[in-house]
């Protein structure tokens, strides 16, 4: 693997008690863009049509087809909400402090004037609080610099992730940010159907996890809500006998979580952050596939094998 030379910008330091506000006002400003996507977008399997992606400026929908084919960027650099249509029509909503009821209500009329009719389920999911969008006005802060530092938080994870998931030939995510849980997640499939899920997210429907979990998988990806500046966390459905006794090369597994973790401030202040990052998600990824009997021979592969000229 390829670092990035020495005078690249580095992993940016964010500290999770430092940016509370800003992190749970995006979180519920995430969900209602995430809601328009999940309203319009088709159907994919374990949800994989409702999240969002890392941007060069922020997050984004990507392109959501419909009758009117548009998207929806959080730009964390000019710090705005953007939606351009493939009629041309640009809208934008200030990302600033302001409460989620106000946000929502600016959208919502974004969208209508660019001719996009939508109807969410107006409330956040995967929360224990659940207050209706329009009605929250204690979620209103907005630190243009914590948000930036946590674009490039997802940035840099989102690099080492991707080429992780270059390295699997068999079912395998994209990198995508899930709004509901706020983590960033690369998910790879034994290709057998798991056992059903029991569900058990706050304010969301056991069917939703059932879906999401309906297949073996081996899951990691980063959380910028836990430890002192947030984790990296890799786990398998269902987790198999010696998953957690596996001799990983960095990282813990956590009885507490059920997963192995790695502190984001163990690798930002590593010599080589993504060199650690990948022996994490390599070394746990094998806990699963090495426990849970995975044909590995037909799943994995070296991608510059693949792109080289035949």
């Amino acid at each position: 693997m390829t670092s990035e030379p020495p005078d690249a910008d580095p992993w940016p330091a964010l500290r999770v008690a430092d940016w509370t506000g800003t992190r749970e006002t995006l979180h519920m400003w995430a969900q209602i863009v995430g809601k328009v996507r999940l309203a319009l977008a088709p159907m994919v399997n374990h949800w994989w049509q409702v999240p969002l992606y890392v941007s060069a400026r922020g997050l984004t929908t990507s392109a959501v087809p419909g009758r009117r084919t548009f998207d929806m960027e959080f730009d964390f650099v000019d710090h705005v909400l953007r939606l351009r249509t493939t009629a041309g029509v640009v809208e934008t909503v200030a990302l600033e402090a302001k409460p989620v009821a106000d946000f929502y209500r600016e959208t919502m009329d974004a969208l209508r004037r660019a001719g996009i009719d939508v109807a969410i389920l107006a409330r956040p999911v995967e929360v224990e609080e659940a207050v209706p969008f329009a009605e929250d006005r204690t979620h209103a802060t907005y630190d243009p610099a914590q948000a930036h530092a946590f674009w490039g938080q997802l940035v840099r994870a989102s690099r080492v992730l991707a080429e992780f998931r270059s390295r699997f030939t068999g079912k395998v995510s994209p990198v995508h940010f899930f709004w509901g849980g706020m983590d960033l997640a690369v998910t790879r499939f034994s290709g057998r159907p798991a056992p059903t899920h029991s569900g058990g997210a706050p304010n969301c429907a056991d069917w939703v996890m059932t879906e999401g979990y309906s297949h073996e998988l081996s899951s990691a990806g980063f959380w910028p809500g836990g430890g002192g500046e947030g984790m990296f966390y890799a786990y398998a459905y269902p987790e198999p006998p010696g998953f957690r006794d596996h001799p990983v090369r960095a990282g813990s597994y956590s009885d507490r979580w059920s997963q192995y973790l790695l502190p984001y401030e163990t690798v930002r202040t590593a010599p080589d952050p993504d060199a650690l990052v990948m022996d994490f998600l390599q070394s746990t990824y094998e806990a699963a596939a090495v426990h849970g009997d995975w044909d590995r021979a037909a799943l994995e592969d070296d991608p510059a094998r693949r792109a080289a000229p035949r």
